[in-house]
C-alpha cells in the first residue's frame, strides 16, 4: 500500500521553509515573538483559505482536531485564539506578500512556455481593480462611502499564463488611476483596460514611453476625425478611423489615436473601442480587448475560491494578511502549470470539505509531464 503525508503537508511542500525563514528575517516579523512563529501563523491561515473557515476559534480548533499530525507540518501544536489574532494585527502582512511573489515567479517561468493567442509577441496585459465590501463600522479604516465600507485590489494580469503580474490593496475611495499612473511598463507592451482607466493626459504619457493600450471610448467624447480608412461592406466593422481629441498640447504622431466601431450581432449593439496602435486590423483591435474579459474571470475565481470576501480579523493588518495568504490558492486559475498539484485540494475545499485536509491522499498526478514545480 502507498503511504502518502496529509494533502496540507503536500501544498506545503511547495514553499521552501529556507525562502520562508529569509523573508522573516528580511521582514523582522519574528521580532518580540514568544513561542509562535510565522510559519505557524502562515499553515493557520492557509487552513483557513482551504477549510472554509469562519472565525479564528474554527482556525484554532480545526487545528487542535489534528494535533497529531501538527509536527510533520513543522507546527508544534495549535495556536491560541488570541495568540492568533495578536499576530494577524501586528505582524507584518509585507511577509506574505513576499512569500506569494517567490512562488509566483516560479509559476511564470512555466507559465511562459505556453501557447500564445495572438500573433503578435508583444507583452499582453490586463488592468482592473475589483471591489470587497467590508462593515464601516467594523472596518471603519476602509473608507469608501459614508455609510459603506470597502478595500480594493488593483491587479495587473498577465495573459502569459494568466498569472497576476502585479497587485495592491488600497482603501475603496483610492481610484484606479491613482495606482495605475505610478505603473511602468516595457516599451512595446499592450495593456488593456477598462473605461474607469480614461484619462487622455495618461494616454500621452503611455504613448510617449512606447507602451501601446486598448480600452472603450466613452459615449460623450469630444474628439476630431483626422483620417477614415476603408472597411469591408457588409461587415461587422462599421469604421475605422484616426483621431485627435481637443485639448491636448502639442501636434504630432504620438497625439493620433484609433477609432474602431465593430457591431456585436450576438447582443446586437455597437462597441466603440479607442487605441493607439495604428498597425493593427480593428478585429485585432477588438479582439485584443474581448480578452481583457480573463481579468473578471479572474476575480471570479478568487472570489469564489479563496476566502476574502469575509474575515477573521477587523485590523488592516489582518485583512492584508487574509487576502496576501490567499495568494496561493488565486493561482488556482493558471491554466499551464498548478492545477496538476492543487485541483485536488482546490475541489475539496470549493465543496465544501475542507475539514478533510488533514487525510492522506497523493496530489501529485500519476502521468504529468510537470514536475518542475512539486519536490521529489
Amino acid at each position: 500500500m502507498n503511504r502518502v503525508c496529509s494533502i496540507f503537508s503536500q501544498l506545503l511542500q511547495l514553499f521552501s521553509r529556507v525562502e520562508f525563514e529569509a523573508a522573516v528575517r528580511q521582514h523582522k516579523a519574528e521580532r518580540h515573538a514568544r513561542g509562535f512563529t510565522c510559519w505557524g501563523q502562515f499553515v493557520a491561515m492557509l487552513f483557513c483559505q482551504l477549510g472554509r473557515a469562519h472565525s479564528l476559534r474554527e482556525i484554532c480548533q480545526g487545528l487542535a482536531a489534528s494535533e497529531g499530525k501538527l509536527k510533520h507540518l513543522g507546527v508544534a501544536t495549535a495556536p491560541s485564539r488570541s495568540t492568533l489574532a495578536y499576530a494577524n494585527q501586528h505582524r507584518p502582512w509585507q511577509l506574505y506578500q513576499t512569500v506569494f511573489l517567490e512562488l509566483l515567479g516560479r509559476c511564470e517561468e512555466q507559465a511562459c512556455s505556453g501557447r500564445r493567442k495572438f500573433r503578435f509577441k508583444n507583452k499582453l496585459l490586463s488592468l482592473d481593480a475589483t471591489v470587497i465590501d467590508l462593515c464601516a463600522s467594523l472596518y471603519d479604516w476602509a473608507k469608501f462611502r459614508r455609510t459603506k465600507g470597502a478595500i480594493k485590489l488593483h491587479l495587473l494580469l498577465d495573459h502569459d499564463g494568466y498569472l497576476p503580474r502585479f497587485a495592491v490593496i488600497t482603501d475603496g475611495k483610492t481610484h484606479e488611476l491613482n495606482v495605475a499612473r505610478k505603473l511602468r511598463w516595457e516599451p512595446g507592451t499592450i495593456v488593456v483596460f477598462d473605461r474607469g482607466y480614461i484619462d487622455y493626459q495618461w494616454f500621452v504619457e503611455l504613448t510617449r514611453q512606447g507602451v501601446y493600450w486598448v480600452t472603450r471610448l466613452k459615449d460623450n467624447a469630444d474628439y476630431l476625425v483626422v483620417e477614415r480608412r476603408p472597411v469591408p461592406a457588409g461587415g461587422k466593422v462599421l469604421a475605422d478611423e484616426v483621431i485627435s481629441f481637443y485639448g491636448l498640447p502639442g501636434e504630432g504622431r504620438e497625439y493620433f489615436f484609433r477609432r474602431v466601431e465593430i457591431y456585436d450581432a450576438e447582443q446586437q449593439r455597437r462597441l466603440v473601442f479607442l487605441s493607439n496602435h495604428l498597425q493593427f486590423g480593428p478585429t485585432t483591435v477588438a479582439a485584443i480587448y474581448k480578452e481583457r474579459w480573463q481579468v473578471e474571470l479572474f476575480f471570479k475565481a478568487l472570489k469564489q475560491l479563496c476566502k476574502i470576501k469575509t474575515f477573521v480579523g477587523t485590523s488592516a493588518n489582518a485583512v492584508k494578511t487574509q487576502v496576501w495568504t490567499s495568494g496561493p490558492v488565486s493561482a488556482g486559475p493558471c491554466r499551464t502549470c498548478w492545477p496538476c498539484y492543487v485541483s485536488s485540494c482546490l475541489c475539496i475545499a470549493t465543496c465544501g470539505l475542507g475539514w478533510t485536509i488533514p487525510s492522506s491522499l497523493p496530489l501529485r498526478p500519476r502521468k504529468s509531464n510537470c514536475n518542475w514545480l512539486w519536490p521529489k
